[in-house]
């Protein structure tokens, strides 16, 4: 899988999609900027969260949205492959796979990060 024409496929029909529904757009923005806030749970710990669901619900894009999250907000590879085991053990073979792909995602967009 090639990340970036994925998230830039995604990122073109998710826009389509929020200009025809634009108050859901509106909501489940406000919903997500509340959700993601610092609070007791910082965001970097709820993107953690979030890629766990990510993983045991297979989905591809929601990996890819919540890897570059904790890429900018600077999550180590140590966390990262952490958090991916824990996904993996609650998810079993399926979230197995799907850990090896948020890793090699994390790895790129890491590297390009590192770069930038």
């Amino acid at each position: 899988m090639d990340w970036h024409d994925f998230m830039s496929e995604t990122e073109a029909n998710i826009d389509k999609l929020n200009r025809e529904i634009p108050q859901t757009f509106k909501g489940f923005g406000i919903m997500g900027q509340a959700a993601k806030a610092d609070g007791a749970l910082s965001e970097k710990t709820k993107e953690f969260i979030a890629l766990g669901i990510a993983i045991a619900t297979r989905c591809d894009s929601c990996i890819g949205f919540h890897v570059r999250s904790l890429v900018r907000l600077n999550a180590t590879r140590e966390e990262f492959c952490e958090a991916l085991a824990m996904a993996t053990y609650m998810g079993g073979g399926p979230s197995y796979a799907f850990s090896a792909k948020a890793l090699k995602a994390y790895d790129l967009y890491a590297a390009e990060a590192k770069d930038a």
